[in-house]
């Protein structure tokens, strides 16, 4: 009997606010022709009483609702992943287990590892699945990232270390109920090239802020494309760049990248002209794009971002198989694989995303900037606070017709959160 496992249920939570980022250019003044390279249009940003609880929770909760009790009760295996945790021995897959409902008889564990993490887990999920460890068990992945900017008194934001990566970085949560029922992406058992090594690229060596070298990061981002796929090829008989797969999903830092890493690797790969070159990118990558451009990069949710935008803007009238990259910055990378098919666009958009999207409140320059400065509330490390509901109370109210999950307090460090 032949094995499967993959992707059962998947869902995407990106906040109540967002950020127009050509006005955050504007804003900043940053330059505009670099600018107009990201190729990005919005960024969710997590107000003070959203964080990677409430991104996750809200991620996972329409998918555990579509679970009869027996169902619900499979799941066995529960990992976050995430650079965002805010506790160095507490797992935020309690909170999750938690508020959703789960069984007791679970495991419960966090991942790390930059923005490789979600795939990190998702593998991870899978190979307990093929493991028949506990046949009919489901995993659930919840990968969820935020980016919380801290604003330094008497400093000018345009001056501060993290404002290069400020236009792309969002906020969200991916989650991914992992079955033998694999609905929505079934993968190709097998089929991975995996590739890592040590570098500086770009790390978080305080909890509330990023360094790095953007431009090592770059190299390092396409050395590991190119060096995961032809691992992946090593690995699985037959395999071209251009033909194998009819979509390509990639972790997306922004979408100049992506169009980048993808243009280097039709040059060595195919030696296709440029303006076949971007024929494709327009017809295998752009999909995985769309929601990456209105959310900004989340970190270890980012390549799942990817795959969800794939599968509900692409053409799915039968099942394709689409080729994934994922990359963390220090480095880890993988080229994987699998199959979608039609079955697999309805069941995304059952989850409505492009309505929560629209749904979001958009922030006025000066409603963010109010923001930066009042993150020091929520930094890493809070050990008491009451969370001010009335800061933009309207973000709140446009997310009607469904409770969402809300930091509410953080009580001897504790976090507290209410359904609203």
């Amino acid at each position: 009997m032949m094995r499967t496992a993959g992707i059962e249920a998947m869902n995407v939570f990106a906040g109540s606010a967002y950020l127009d980022v050509g006005e955050l250019a504007t804003h900043r003044k940053l330059d505009m022709q670099r600018f107009s390279n990201l190729l990005m249009n919005e960024k969710a940003v997590a107000l003070p009483y959203e964080d990677p609880i409430t991104f996750g929770v809200n991620a996972a909760k329409p998918i555990i609702e579509k679970l009869n009790p027996a169902e619900k009760d499979r799941i066995e295996l529960v990992i976050t992943a995430t650079e965002s945790a805010f506790d160095f021995g507490k797992s935020m897959s309690t909170y999750f287990h938690h508020h959703l409902g789960l069984n007791r008889n679970c495991r419960l564990f966090e991942m790390k590892n930059a923005c490789y993490s979600g795939t990190a887990a998702l593998q991870m999920g899978i190979n307990f699945i093929l493991s028949q460890a506990s046949p009919g068990a489901k995993a659930l992945i919840i990968a969820t990232d935020i980016s919380r900017f801290l604003l330094v008194e008497g400093k000018e934001a345009s001056s501060m270390d993290w404002s290069f990566a400020e236009p792309s970085s969002g906020a969200g949560a991916v989650a991914m109920l992992v079955s033998e029922i694999p609905k929505v992406f079934q993968v190709d058992i097998g089929a991975n090239g995996y590739y890592g090594y040590e570098v500086m690229d770009t790390c978080r060596p305080v909890t509330d802020s990023e360094a790095g070298d953007s431009d090592l990061s770059l190299l390092s981002y396409l050395d590991c494309c190119e060096h995961s796929f032809l691992e992946y090829q090593k690995r699985v008989e037959g395999v071209d760049y251009k033909d194998t797969f009819q979509y390509l999903v990639f972790h997306t830092p922004f979408g100049g990248m992506v169009k980048g890493a993808h243009r280097n690797m039709m040059r060595k790969m195919t030696k296709v002209n440029p303006v076949e070159i971007e024929a494709d990118f327009d017809k295998r990558v752009i999909p995985g794009l769309t929601y990456c451009q209105r959310v900004g990069n989340i970190m270890g949710a980012t390549t799942a971002l990817s795959l969800f935008s794939t599968i509900a803007n692409g053409d799915f009238d039968s099942s394709k198989r689409v080729g994934c990259f994922s990359y963390g910055s220090g480095c880890c990378s993988e080229f994987f694989s699998g199959l979608v098919s039609s079955e697999a666009h309805q069941q995304i958009q059952s989850f409505n995303f492009e309505e929560q999207l629209a749904r979001r409140y958009k922030l006025g320059m000066e409603e963010y900037e109010q923001l930066l400065r009042g993150s020091n509330a929520v930094k890493f490390g809070t050990r008491d606070v009451k969370l001010d509901w009335d800061f933009l109370p309207q973000s709140r109210k446009n997310q009607t017709g469904k409770k969402h999950l809300y930091l509410k307090e953080i009580k001897e460090y504790h976090r507290e959160y209410e359904w609203v």
